[in-house]
């Protein structure tokens, strides 16, 4: 075989996984890596310097730093993509009919319920750690589709769609839960201006506008409103996002065209700049024995015994009563391998757990330890188990 023709069959695989669902998991990972070894090497003065250091001049005051910038600012950008996706579900997706919903929210459900149960077994007595029961609530659907696509036909395809919807329905379920439980200090004027913002927004959806950028002055400006508001600004992108029209006049596909021109840059660069800032852990003065501590502990087995256990267990009541019958073409260990991938948290929990001890950093990184310790763990043992997995017997 001629040089460049071994060249390009030995780059095949790099470019395959560039192109698949791999790359951003893998993406991830390399970033929590490389945020973990600069916390913890000469540079990690530097790393906290720019993440965490005031900054010199901010158009906005409550954003005074650029580890806020991003949490606050970039990550709506994440949580309106969010947004379109659950629309788009709900409207012409797998989340559109009573039938369709049935197994995906129950399990979402009892994925988000078992964590929490398993986190106040171990963390709810003591003092102060109450407020983090939500950190191993979400999974990483970037992370966990990462790790599907390098398994590739090994995993059905019914049962990628199941762990996608799932996924989405989580996400709806940690919004809320982010709106209902995290946020403080709610101011009545700006929340009465957010309203006034989202009808505005409403109604240019009803009038069939069809460019996108009075959409997005909207969206921009319900974002200040819901910052100043006292709920969590990222909000602001879900709440923006429900009001793109699927169709605009004309049959244009505005909903679509607008996710299609963001996802990419939510998934490489949104979503890996957030990990970089959030997932550098400091183990000065922790050390891996903290992992036994109350909040990494219950954070850790949340994610890995919490979410696969309620997920798992749904998915078998549902197909034994009748009342949703289990993804075609799965057997029960790759379901069972699909459950244990939905401990993956990262994004997510590492946005709740910076949001559940806003005052308190040792927490803070106490919960990253426990979020990256179960997310790590889930992913090697999920991906183990549908890696020995074999299909249903025909």
């Amino acid at each position: 075989m001629a040089p460049p023709r071994l060249l390009s069959a030995a780059s095949r695989p790099l470019k395959a996984l560039f192109v698949s669902d791999a790359f951003a998991g893998v993406l991830l990972i390399v970033v929590a890596v490389l945020a973990i070894v600069a916390a913890n090497s000469p540079l990690a003065g530097a790393y906290h310097q720019v993440f965490h250091g005031e900054l010199g001049w901010s158009p906005l005051p409550k954003l005074h730093t650029l580890h806020a910038w991003i949490n606050d600012a970039v990550m709506a950008v994440f949580f309106f993509v969010v947004g379109l996706e659950v629309k788009r579900e709900m409207i012409l997706g797998n989340l559109a009919t009573p039938a369709s919903r049935r197994l995906p929210v129950l399990a979402a459900a009892m994925g988000m319920a078992m964590p929490a149960l398993v986190y106040f077994s171990i963390a709810g007595g003591e003092p102060g750690l109450a407020r983090g029961w939500a950190i191993p609530s979400a999974t990483d659907i970037a992370f966990a589709m990462g790790v599907i696509g390098l398994l590739g036909n090994r995993v059905p395809p019914a049962l990628r769609l199941f762990l996608l919807t799932v996924a989405i329905v989580d996400d709806i379920g940690a919004v809320l839960i982010i709106a209902l439980f995290y946020s403080q200090g709610l101011s009545f004027a700006w929340l009465l201006a957010a309203v006034l913002v989202v009808g505005g927004l409403v109604a240019l959806n009803k009038a069939g506008v069809r460019q996108i950028w009075p959409f997005i002055l909207g969206a921009l400006l319900l974002w200040f409103c819901v910052l100043n508001s006292g709920i969590h600004a990222t909000i602001a992108g879900v709440a923006a996002a429900l009001t793109i029209p699927l169709r605009a006049r004309g049959g244009y596909p505005m909903l679509e065209n607008l996710e299609h021109a963001l996802v990419g840059w939510n998934a490489y660069l949104v979503v890996p700049l957030f990990g970089f800032a959030n997932a550098g852990v400091s183990l000065s003065g922790l050390g891996f024995d903290a992992l036994l501590d109350p909040l990494p502990l219950a954070i850790g087995a949340g994610l890995v015994l919490g979410k696969q256990t309620g997920i798992f267990a749904s998915i078998v009541a549902a197909d034994k009563l009748g009342f949703a019958p289990r993804p075609e073409g799965a057997s029960w260990a790759q379901i069972w391998g699909t459950a244990v991938l939905c401990g993956i948290g990262f994004t997510m929990s590492l946005f709740i757990g910076a949001l559940a001890f806003p005052r308190h950093p040792l927490l803070v990184e106490e919960a990253k330890l426990g979020v990256l310790a179960g997310s790590l763990v889930s992913a090697l043992l999920g991906y183990a188990v549908l890696r020995l997995a074999r299909g249903p017997r025909a």
